[in-house]
């Protein structure tokens, strides 16, 4: 009997993403690992290692499989993702300690600093967001994408590219969440610079393909957004999320649009401190989809909504949202919801009823809700764990319970120091303002040796 087939991890590394890759479009062709071996003029062993992520493959040989299994450019195209790992001779890439290109930067001359550089110093405007969220409330039906008169021509996007380009998008969104934007970033770039852009350029083979690959574009440059955010490029930020945003009016895609203009924009001017721009996008975004949203999404917005008025002291507003939020969620199934939204779960309105309650200066009621989120959290999550568990270390310091604050702390230092996440250090910066009162304290001195140990980038 033949060997059941290795399960792959398309998300655990580049290599297995591409193994994953490569046996798909085997077994959609209907060939043995033999077959193709024999087609392609490499042994059948070779196949099966490279499918299941045991040796890396050459160049001849994604160029000889490509083109066996008719996949149009799609497995050559896979060739940068796979760079970093090559060049590490072959071990799965670790995330380097966190703040390493911070550290590197800071040590040189500001004369020197690239255009990189300077695009991460650009400020966020809250400026334009009012005139971005009334076009979108207003905006009539998307444009119609132009079609392939002929199907099957060259240069042209079907529903297989598509497929490839969201396994993609999925395993980049499972890295960023593990090690962070800092060591995945450029990758996601790479791919929006290249194969994105190719498939944007070129003619869709019907309208309905059309549509899907505005909305699935939306979700790279949504990503792209969320990365910039991670590394303090917050002017950035708000430029991708605005691009994602006109990409789903495109689409005609009015409910991912809503959840971009009040989770992403809108929490992302409250990062910024700007808590009434982003109740105005939040609430735009309820009022402009309450027609079609999905009870998973309008938990979300209302969720956005509640984080706004608590930023503002409003209470009573507050926890009128999360009360929506809440008898929202229990009304969604899963089979109903769009993808995107499969995320948002009660283990993660949790966590932003924590965040709501800490902002409202309530830390037994920001404990109760933190423990609820961090039971359920993924440990691979390690950005999440980091924030979650350093916003639980200054609820605790609130209540003045200092021995255990600094020690939950230290969990927080440790899975920042995983991360190459900006927001992960500022959370960690944030923890030591909020032990400041207790400076003399013998564990808030330990624990800021710790930081200087651990994480010297987060140290104040």
């Amino acid at each position: 009997m033949g060997q059941t087939p290795r399960t792959l991890q398309p998300f655990l590394s580049e290599r297995h993403f591409f193994g994953a890759e490569l046996r798909r479009l085997r077994e959609r062709t209907n060939l043995s690992q033999a077959r193709l071996g024999i087609m392609i003029r490499f042994s059948a062993d070779l196949v099966r290692r490279v499918e299941t992520a045991d040796r890396f493959p050459s160049r001849e040989f994604v160029e000889a499989c490509d083109k066996a299994l008719m996949a149009g450019g799609s497995l050559i195209r896979l060739l940068p993702l796979l760079d970093k790992n090559r060049t590490s001779d072959g071990r799965p890439s670790t995330p380097s300690p966190a703040g390493a290109l911070s550290s590197a930067l800071s040590k040189r001359p500001a004369e020197t600093l690239g255009l990189a550089e300077m695009v991460a110093h650009v400020p966020f405007q809250p400026g334009v967001l009012d005139r971005a969220a009334l076009d979108w409330l207003n905006a009539a039906a998307g444009l119609r994408p132009p079609v392939a008169r002929r199907p099957g021509l060259p240069d042209q996007v079907d529903e297989e590219d598509l497929h490839s380009a969201e396994t993609a998008l999925a395993m980049f969104r499972q890295l960023d969440h593990t090690h962070g934007a800092g060591q995945v970033h450029a990758q996601v770039q790479r791919y929006v610079e290249g194969e994105l852009n190719r498939l944007l350029a070129n003619t869709p083979t019907s309208e309905a393909v059309g549509r899907h690959l505005y909305t699935l574009a939306a979700g790279f440059f949504e990503l792209c957004g969320y990365q910039a955010v991670d590394t303090g490029a917050h002017g950035l930020a708000q430029r991708r999320y605005l691009r994602a945003l006109r990409l789903t009016e495109a689409a005609d895609d009015r409910l991912y649009g809503s959840y971009l203009l009040a989770v992403n924009i809108g929490h992302l001017a409250l990062h910024c401190g700007h808590p009434e721009p982003a109740r105005r996008m939040a609430l735009t975004a309820v009022r402009g989809s309450e027609t079609q949203a999905t009870p998973a999404v309008a938990a979300a917005l209302h969720a956005v909504v509640a984080r706004t008025q608590a930023r503002l002291g409003r209470e009573d507003d507050c926890l009128t949202h999360l009360d929506i939020a809440e008898r929202q969620l229990a009304r969604a199934k899963p089979e109903d919801e769009p993808a995107w939204i499969g995320y948002f779960d009660a283990a993660y309105l949790a966590d932003e009823i924590a965040h709501c309650f800490h902002d409202l200066g309530r830390p037994q009621h920001t404990q109760r809700h933190l423990g609820d989120a961090l039971t359920a959290l993924s440990p691979t999550h390690v950005r999440r764990l980091a924030i979650d568990t350093a916003l639980l270390a200054s609820s605790l310091a609130a209540a003045g319970r200092i021995d255990e604050a600094c020690a939950t702390a230290r969990e927080a230092v440790d899975h920042a120091a995983r991360t190459t996440s900006h927001r992960c250090l500022q959370r960690i910066v944030e923890v030591q303002a909020d032990l400041e009162p207790y400076r003399c304290e013998p564990e808030v001195r330990e624990f800021g040796e710790y930081v200087r140990h651990r994480l010297p980038l987060a140290a104040v």
